[in-house]
């Protein structure tokens, strides 16, 4: 052997003698298929341990197993804001903080949805493994008060925005399954990451199944037939388990058709057996004592904790020991069951590599002295991801007197501007919702447009009109920008909201009527150049703004670049090109109570026929686009095939922008019911001026089944769907019929 080459070779066989140890136990042998490894786990805890491990810390000390926590994160890591989750009498730590999640849905842009799960992820690890940002960690009792690290992510909320009542609106990507499904998909592949064994951290997804409404929530049920569930109130959930990979959700504190979630058969029946999910499934806090005095479907704790083990709950956001234990005595489980139920806690932990050697794991990398948040590429995407976000709601022609030709308001030209009234309760903050976390820092829109205008434009800011002010400096200015929403606290303690057209988590809204619209009449009656800026958790009945204000855009609240970006669209640097998530009713009497779960009854742009105020999908922009040449691949559709759809879409206008296809399908001959139109496709898509794009989507004979209850399955019936290509459920620009056959 070559000499110099004695070093290298000394140097494997002494890798190899190391890597060949025997471990202490043989759970930590990371070359063990996992489902060994769960065994070897299970075979060496006591019973004490085992329901220690029943709560949300599957650490087991003596074996040396220290695994991962909870942490909240439905658009950033949450370790601080109003929720309090950094901890009682400990530090927030500043994380980066995106859009609500109905803004994230409103980009319509799931590659730019996970990149930014992916910065939360990342931001996360890095504090789990930053020693010097740890606090002492102690699982038990989690709610009491220390701060809880952890690379489980209660993130994201597949549940569906049904009802614009729904206090948790704020919380969905919207209303419809496809879309809601493919964003949860993002944003849990941007959480796990793209590491072929390891996760970055684990996507616990919330609240399955049916969740969407606050008031009575602990003891309501919400009911409706098996063929809502497959096709709508499921699919997300599906696809986030299918598609996504997770392997973590929590369940609701609602019923479904009389059974409480956490007790509910289809955890096993479909998540595990259909679906094939093998991981977590926590309650929500209070759940389990819920299921005995509200819903009252167990006489005592004892019984639902054992109806929760039975229905495959691994995890516990109670305090369910006592019950645990006495489910136990009473031969109610036995710990056979706890041991299945628990093997998914361990796969979920061997997963995120918390059992192996650090070296073996790529995100182990994660850490240091700099903070991650502290990042010129997390600002940047903050940026990007709202401006994407917002949504521009009427751009209305004005006449200028001195060039006499009709132009938009929007964009403003800053170069002719001398003034502006920036007017609103909501202008000069960032509102930070219940599971944000607290941002490095946060532009308001106030200072948005203060950077953009720089020191040669006066702006002047009011709040209100309580003594005039408001009027006072929207009188004589070039524009007056009036910023109104609502608060998405309420700026209120735990289920109160001053405002009945407010809503929160436990407080569903009493009306969807826009209280400061007063403000907008009294803005606009004095400057007719008034642009409003809607900055909101929900939709709203603004009726005399839609007809009166000349420019109207909508974005969510949250964002720590919401001012910017806002800047950023008013002033033409960013084409808008967000669109809604959720139909915005002209009024509630176009709504079925909010406890009523059947949409056939006619809830979403699926089942309502009278005209929307905004309808799904809508949105404008500052330019145009022409859609021609819609071709499918071909014009039958086989029961198990796919076919093309494509579209040329072209920049007809002057400015650069998105637009965002959308492909809808109406079934023409089905034998059962059917949605008016379901999406079934979109893709945002830059285009310069005069640009053309082909675009394709896939069409896919599965996605057009229907849940036959007889046969217990999904099914492709001979049909004939209408295929329809536009810019929103309301705006096709070109349809094509193809055949559906089943043979």
């Amino acid at each position: 052997m070559n000499a110099r080459r004695l070093p290298f070779a000394f140097f494997l066989l002494a890798a190899n003698l190391a890597w060949t140890q025997p471990y202490q136990y043989r759970f930590q042998d990371p070359n063990l298929p996992i489902e060994a490894r769960v065994n070897n786990i299970l075979s060496l805890m006591t019973l004490e341990e085992k329901i220690s491990a029943l709560s949300t810390s599957p650490d087991v000390p003596r074996l040396g197993i220290q695994g991962s926590g909870h942490i909240e994160g439905l658009h950033g890591v949450a370790l601080g804001g109003p929720g309090g989750w950094e901890g009682h009498g400990l530090t927030p730590l500043p994380t980066t903080q995106f859009p609500q999640s109905v803004g994230l849905g409103e980009t319509w842009d799931p590659d730019l949805l996970q990149k930014a799960a992916a910065v939360e992820g990342y931001e996360a690890r890095y504090i789990f493994q930053s020693e010097d940002l740890r606090s002492k960690r102690s699982w038990e009792g989690e709610r009491e008060g220390r701060r809880r690290e952890g690379i489980v992510i209660r993130a994201p909320n597949a549940d569906l925005a049904r009802d614009p009542r729904w206090g948790r609106s704020e919380e969905s990507y919207g209303e419809d399954p496809y879309l809601t499904g493919t964003m949860t998909v993002a944003f849990v592949r941007g959480l796990q990451g793209d590491d072929p064994r390891y996760w970055l951290t684990a996507s616990l997804m919330k609240h399955f199944l049916a969740n969407s409404n606050e008031d009575g929530r602990d003891g309501s049920s919400s009911n409706f037939g098996e063929r809502l569930l497959r096709e709508y109130y499921s699919v997300p959930f599906r696809m986030g388990v299918m598609d996504g990979g997770s392997r973590a959700y929590m369940t609701a504190y609602n019923a479904y058709n009389g059974i409480p979630m956490a007790a509910q058969p289809i955890l096993r029946d479909v998540t595990m057996h259909e679906w094939g999910f093998d991981g977590i499934i926590c309650t929500d806090a209070g759940a389990l004592t819920n299921m005995v005095t509200k819903h009252k479907y167990f006489p005592d704790v004892n019984q639902a904790t054992a109806g929760a083990i039975h229905a495959g709950i691994n995890q516990f956001l109670d305090r369910y020991r006592e019950g645990a234990k006495g489910a136990i005595e009473n031969k109610l489980v036995d710990t056979a069951e706890i041991d299945e139920n628990l093997r998914g806690v361990y796969r979920v932990m061997i997963r995120l590599g918390l059992l192996d050697p650090p070296e073996l794991v790529p995100y182990t990398k994660i850490k240091g002295t700099n903070p991650a948040w502290d990042n010129d590429e997390h600002k940047a995407l903050a940026r990007k991801i709202t401006q994407e976000s917002i949504v521009l709601l009427k751009n209305e022609l004005l006449k200028n007197v001195s060039q006499m030709s009709p132009h938009p308001l929007l964009p403003l030209d800053r170069r002719t501007l001398k003034s502006v009234a920036v007017i609103g309760p909501y202008a000069d903050q960032v509102a930070l919702d219940w599971y944000s976390g607290t941002p490095p820092y946060a532009v308001s829109p106030l200072d948005g447009i203060k950077n953009k205008l720089g020191a040669g434009v006066k702006v002047s800011f009011a709040r209100d009109n309580s003594s005039g002010d408001a009027v006072k400096i929207a009188r004589d200015v070039d524009v007056a920008i009036v910023v109104v929403g609502n608060h998405p606290t309420c700026n209120a303690g735990w289920a109160k909201c001053p405002l009945p057209s407010d809503g929160k988590e436990a407080i569903d809204r009493k009306s969807i009527t826009l209280e400061q619209e007063e403000l907008v009449k009294q803005v606009f009656a004095v400057n007719p150049r008034t642009v409003v800026v809607l900055i909101s958790s929900f939709p709203f009945s603004i009726q005399w703004t839609k007809e009166h204000a000349p420019a109207i855009v909508h974005m969510a609240h949250n964002s720590q670049e919401e001012g910017n970006a806002l800047a950023d669209v008013l002033f033409g640097d960013y084409d808008p090109a967000g669109r809604l998530v959720v139909t915005w009713t002209m009024s509630l009497d176009q709504l079925p109570p909010i406890i009523d779960y059947d949409l056939r009854h006619g809830r979403t742009y699926m089942y309502l026929r009278q005209k929307p105020l905004y309808p799904f999908g809508y949105g404008l922009s500052y330019t145009t686009f022409a859609y021609s040449n819609l071709r499918t691949s071909s014009e039958q559709l086989k029961r198990d095939g796919e076919i093309t759809v494509s579209v040329d879409v072209k920049n007809t206008g002057s400015r650069a922008g998105d637009e965002v296809v959308q492909m809808y399908v109406t079934h023409v001959n089905s034998k059962v019911e059917r949605p008016i139109e379901e999406l079934k496709g979109f893709k945002r898509i830059a285009l310069e001026p005069g640009e053309t794009k082909t675009i394709t989507l896939r069409l896919k004979a599965s996605s057009l089944a229907y849940w036959n209850s007889d046969k217990g399955a999904f099914e492709v019936e001979p049909d004939q769907v209408n295929v329809r290509v536009g810019s929103s459920s309301s705006d096709i620009k070109l349809h094509q019929d193809v055949r559906v056959n089943a043979d």
